[in-house]
């Protein structure tokens, strides 16, 4: 079986478990115990951090290591069980996995902001309305603050964000004489110049990646997908859509995309090597790149994303995941603390200290945030510009109710035009008339 025929079933599986789960959940339960509605005071917060418990965390990211650590130190009646139940894809199917058993269901789980409405639709995890969390509105960054919503309610806490920038290797840039780009037209004239000058180096990779493609789309002003409870609407034909295709295609005509596959050895090596010499990604990139590509340390620098239009000043967000309460979870009270402590209190300081981006803007505002060098990239202060993209991510942007299943599909469609087989536009046309049968046949109404 390959690999994007696996990962087409495990969405496939995780949209149906989602819809059919939809219709067994009610929504008037009590917070406390079921999956939505009613309230949950502060006060009932407090009493059931200090009745205690046992609470199962699952979560990848290694930040939240030390967040666990320091919630059993300050409230030494809670016991906290971290487990690593695998990344992204593989976490949701075994997440999915335990609620159809009914059993081993965790009490928080880390899921991504474009998965978090799958689940959100669901109700395989707990409105936050009734526990406080509107009141924290002005806490995070507008992008990851619209991300944790679903139907106007709150099903999640951001804890980090991936606003967009254009990150590149500097020495090659100076040994080539090029400019930074500052426009999407610049790249590309920056690729040719780079690649004809060195025909090894290539501005970046890309072999075909759903979120940089949803990513360059909205911050395009693209809004392929809207969504209104089980309405959804899929149109790749829009203005945004339209930007990127055009723009991109140029790159994969003149064949100035390295068609290494990302976080693989060999992109690695390409990253530290100067053949690839730029990512556009989200402001999470730092740490990978410091860890991975190591023999580029002092060579790299961060610079704003490049604009559609001269002089603008819109980004995007490329990645970034919330803590979520499964709606089948034991303790939510307990478990909402947890979140909440991670997210916004002193869990979130924890977080960035250890590497993590802010979501929150008190973090993300802080002078010695901004103000720190990183040696990495030749003492650069990285979050000045990080922070400043986060403020211009453009609003407005909605995933699918299935997103989960349509990125699985993306390389059967959009994909293609990167080996050669049609062009983007027809791409997006087939992704879109994909994503729309399957919503059909899973009982949404799309068009």
């Amino acid at each position: 079986m390959t690999i994007l025929r696996r990962r087409a079933l495990l969405g496939a599986a995780l949209s149906i478990t989602l819809l059919a789960s939809a219709t067994a959940c009610s929504s008037s339960d009590d917070p406390a115990t079921g999956t939505g509605g009613g309230t949950v005071s502060e006060a009932d917060v407090a009493a059931a951090l200090e009745a205690g418990g046992n609470l199962k965390v699952w979560a990848w990211d290694t930040t939240i290591t030390k967040v666990a650590a320091d919630f059993q130190v300050k409230y030494p009646k809670v016991k906290v069980e971290l487990v690593n139940a695998g990344t992204g894809n593989d976490q949701y199917t075994a997440l999915l996995n335990a609620i159809q058993a009914g059993t081993g269901v965790p009490d928080v789980a880390q899921i991504e902001y474009y998965a978090l409405p799958q689940f959100a639709l669901a109700k395989s995890v707990a409105e936050l309305d009734g526990y406080g969390a509107a009141g924290l509105d002005g806490k995070f960054t507008p992008g990851t603050w619209n991300a944790v919503h679903a139907g106007g309610k709150i099903y999640g806490l951001p804890i980090d964000s991936g606003p967009m920038a254009l990150f590149y290797n500097k020495e090659v840039f100076d040994k080539h004489q090029i400019a930074v780009p500052t426009t999407w037209e610049e790249y590309a004239a920056a690729a040719e110049k780079l690649h004809k000058a060195d025909p090894k180096a290539y501005i970046t990779s890309d072999s075909g990646d759903a979120g940089f493609t949803t990513s360059l789309i909205w911050q395009a002003g693209g809004k392929p997908y809207t969504v209104s409870g089980t309405d959804v609407t899929v149109n790749f034909a829009d203005a945004g859509s339209s930007k990127f295709a055009t723009q991109w295609q140029k790159l994969i005509d003149a064949k100035l995309l390295s068609p290494v596959v990302g976080w693989t050895d060999e992109w690695y090596k390409g990253l530290g090597d100067g053949t690839i010499a730029t990512l556009v990604t989200g402001a999470w990139m730092p740490s990978n790149l410091e860890s991975g590509a190591k023999a580029a340390n002092g060579k790299w620098r961060v610079a704003p994303m490049p604009q559609w239009e001269s002089g603008a000043k819109a980004t995007a967000e490329n990645g970034g995941s919330s803590l979520a309460v499964p709606a089948a979870g034991a303790n939510k009270a307990l478990a909402y603390a947890f979140v909440k402590y991670a997210a916004v209190e002193e869990g979130a300081k924890t977080r960035v200290d250890a590497g993590a981006f802010p979501a929150t803007t008190a973090e993300l505002n802080a002078t010695e945030f901004k103000n720190k060098e990183f040696p990495y990239f030749g003492g650069q202060k990285v979050n000045e510009v990080l922070a400043e993209s986060a403020g211009q991510v453009v609003s407005g942007w909605s995933y699918l109710p299935f997103q989960v299943y349509a990125n699985s599909i993306y390389g059967d469609t959009v994909g293609k035009a990167y080996i050669g087989q049609g062009s983007l536009t027809d791409g997006l046309k087939a992704w879109q008339d994909a994503s729309v049968k399957y919503g059909q046949e899973q009982g949404f109404t799309v068009k």
